[in-house]
């Protein structure tokens, strides 16, 4: 019976005070920093930021709660735990019904999404959720078995970015499918999106200084109350030639996002380890030796769609992608003697330009 199984992280973003580890920690300073967290998605949110200027911005109370309120029409748009979200709808609509009209912000997603699925090789599909839901890591957990030969045959036949219909403009987009079965699922990139939107609301609000995390996800803008930029440190394993357990991470402007399968899998019916992230092109659960793939980049939904994709493509293919499109991304692999890791020249760069 396959049985899933929560496994503790190697490596993770840690945290202080319920936070990320920040430059921040330990400042006295605290009357500037205005700290909250919450929950949604299935996980947990936090956002920290500061003025010199606080009575221009509202009270705190009442920036949650318009987080919340965000964070509530981004699930309303994109959850598939929902059966009346925009994307439920688009879900259960058949092929040759007319294409529906979709929110801004849907739109703006599925369009990051066709892109990285075009620069990535068709690693990250959001299209792939049937060989997700038949392989057990869907909204149904009782399944039990592997998929069969036929199974993943008729998988097939609806998975791939062609079988949209999709229109962006200026008016409105619409979205449709060009055969029954066609099912989005965007929890690869719309978690980073939530991170940019709750983003965009604090320079709405005029806040220069914040960091904003959903699950490990986390966009950093400005500087933290010692007016340096936001650290994030990802900790790496123990490492057989003693090297620092923490590689710090500056965050001036950037995002970063890890994909990795070290926490959701299963063990199925034979005891073999299957990861919960799928290859669209082999239909099957990745297996290979990366263990994680961090990524920064200008904004969250592109970090957090890029290391799923470059998680799927194997360490090989996504060190040869980072440095054709000078990506900034930090790996963790699996050999036999434990665990060894690798910096794109970009990643080292960023380092290096502060000091670290």
């Amino acid at each position: 019976m396959m049985k899933l199984i929560q496994r503790a992280a190697r490596y993770l973003l840690f945290w202080c005070t319920a936070a990320l580890v920040l430059a921040a920690c330990g400042n006295k300073d605290t009357a500037q920093l205005t700290t909250f967290n919450g929950e949604t998605m299935g996980t947990t949110y936090s956002v920290k930021y500061w003025s010199s200027n606080k009575q221009s911005l509202p009270e705190p109370a009442k920036v949650q709660a318009q987080m919340d309120a965000l964070l509530v029409e981004v699930n309303r748009q994109m959850s598939t735990y929902q059966p009346d979200s925009e994307i439920s709808r688009f879900n259960q609509m058949p092929a040759s019904a007319d294409s529906m009209p979709i929110s801004a912000d849907f739109a703006e997603v599925v369009t990051e999404a066709i892109h990285l699925n075009q620069f990535t090789e068709g690693a990250l599909d959001v299209t792939v959720g049937p060989l997700v839901n038949l392989w057990g890591f869907g909204p149904d957990k009782t399944i039990t078995h592997s998929p069969d030969v036929a199974q993943l045959a008729a998988a097939k036949k609806i998975i791939g970015i062609d079988k949209l219909r999709f229109q962006p403009n200026s008016s409105g987009a619409t979205l449709g499918k060009t055969v029954d079965g066609v099912y989005l699922d965007l929890s690869s990139i719309a978690k980073g999106f939530a991170v940019d939107k709750l983003a965009r609301h604090l320079d709405s609000l005029g806040v220069a200084n914040y960091l904003v995390e959903i699950g490990g996800e986390l966009r950093g803008k400005g500087r933290n109350a010692k007016q340096q930029p936001w650290h994030v440190g990802i900790e790496q394993p123990q490492l057989a030639q003693a090297k620092a357990t923490q590689i710090v991470v500056p965050l001036d402007n950037r995002a970063l996002a890890t994909s990795g399968d070290y926490r959701n899998f299963h063990s199925d019916e034979s005891g073999r380890r299957l990861s919960h992230i799928i290859d669209p092109q082999s239909e099957l659960p990745i297996n290979h030796n990366l263990a994680s793939v961090s990524v920064v980049a200008d904004n969250t939904m592109r970090a957090d769609g890029l290391a799923t994709g470059l998680f799927v493509l194997g360490e090989e293919r996504a060190i040869a992608l980072a440095k054709q499109h000078n990506l900034a991304i930090f790996l963790i692999a699996k050999t036999q003697d434990g665990f060894t890791t690798h910096m794109s020249p970009a990643f080292e760069q960023l380092l290096a330009n502060h000091g670290h």
